[in-house]
């Protein structure tokens, strides 16, 4: 295909966004489905999960001519060329109970680092995007680039976590971190649905996420997101966020910072 270049990625994105609208209102019939497929301990997916997925990707192979990796059925290489990455659901057991926050995640990656991400928020009526080197959109209107802010005054997202985890970061330090910025920002918040988290990081309602997966598809779109409203994006050692990453700080400057600093500071990372 063409060069990814500016014309190219909006043309692409255009793209993408129709493909998602298409999507919307499968996603919101399908509202309080419950597990059909398990994933192992306290994770599954729903039938609607499995159908939004073989549905974007066959829409996006057909008008796009690039090929998809998606949470449920994997797919084309993450690292070579470009490849879209989608999470059909993200926040499946908040989708599956009901509740609103959920929602579709789409990213283009580029050798490995994402250039377009995309934010549908059905239950929310928010369709939030962005191409690398462009303005954040919401609803069709560019929003303004993160100004910098303090940790005391931003409200920190975290992700979900299991105490007795053993893999990747141990649970006892991510309590241990969760605690320690409870002392220090304005209010900690677990919404249950990564994607949410960074999309509201991005357009500055919240000042950070911290997420403690490593699912690219969980991510991808969202950093796309940050990094386009003028926020950076890392993980917990402050390497720059990578498909291989094994964690996610994203915030706006300033906060970002004296959350790094933070978290090297909790034993046991």
């Amino acid at each position: 295909m063409a060069p990814l270049d500016t014309t190219t990625l909006d043309r692409l994105a255009v793209e993408a966004c129709e493909v998602l609208d298409e999507a919307w209102p499968r996603f919101l019939a399908g509202h309080g489905s419950p597990s059909a497929v398990s994933k192992g301990d306290r994770d599954f997916a729903t039938e609607i999960d499995l159908e939004l997925e073989r549905f974007v990707a066959a829409q996006l192979e057909r008008r796009t001519g690039i090929g998809t990796h998606g949470e449920e059925f994997g797919g084309d290489s993450l690292s070579a060329g470009p490849v879209w990455v989608l999470d059909p659901i993200d926040g499946t057991m908040n989708y599956s109970l009901g509740l609103p926050y959920a929602g579709m995640l789409l990213a283009l990656l580029d050798e490995g680092q994402p250039v377009i991400g995309l934010t549908w928020l059905p239950h929310l009526d928010e369709r939030i995007w962005a191409v690398v080197g462009g303005e954040l959109m919401r609803n069709g209107e560019a929003q303004p680039r993160l100004e910098p802010r303090s940790l005391h005054h931003s409200m920190v997202a975290v992700g979900s976590f299991n105490l007795d985890s053993t893999r990747g970061l141990s649970g006892r330090y991510r309590l241990d971190l969760i605690g320690e910025i409870s002392r220090r920002s304005s209010r900690v918040r677990m919404l249950g649905a990564t994607g949410v988290d960074l999309a509201y990081t991005a357009t500055g309602t919240l000042g950070a996420t911290i997420s403690f997966g490593h699912h690219v598809w969980d991510h991808a779109a969202g950093v796309a997101l940050v990094r386009a409203a003028g926020g950076i994006v890392t993980d917990l050692a402050g390497e720059p966020w990578t498909v291989r990453s094994r964690s996610v700080l994203a915030a706006a400057p300033g906060a970002h910072g004296e959350l790094l600093r933070l978290a090297a500071s909790v034993p046991g990372q």
